[in-house]
């Protein structure tokens, strides 16, 4: 797995961890949702900079885009689609 690869596959399993859409998340850090969006297809080359805002807005450190998932593991599944109900 290339490291273009490993960031996306990391950004896109930490968001839905979370459960933050790509539109939250690119609100919340200042970019295009379509760029969210290339970034976790491994279409986009991030910066350093904004790598470091997206872990920050995830809570996590800028290396856990650059971990390496099991062999097993399958590959992180997409939010379901719509929006939340209000409460």
């Amino acid at each position: 797995m290339n490291g273009r690869t490993l960031v996306a596959w990391n950004l896109r399993r930490l968001r839905t961890e979370r459960g933050l859409s790509q539109e939250r998340l690119a609100a919340d850090s200042g970019i295009d949702r379509a760029y969210v969006s290339e970034l976790e297809r491994g279409l986009g080359n991030a910066s350093v900079d904004l790598l470091d805002r997206l872990a920050g807005l995830l809570r996590v450190e800028i290396g856990a885009f650059f971990v390496k998932p099991d062999d097993s593991e399958q590959p992180p599944a997409p939010l379901k689609s719509g929006r939340r109900p209000r409460r």
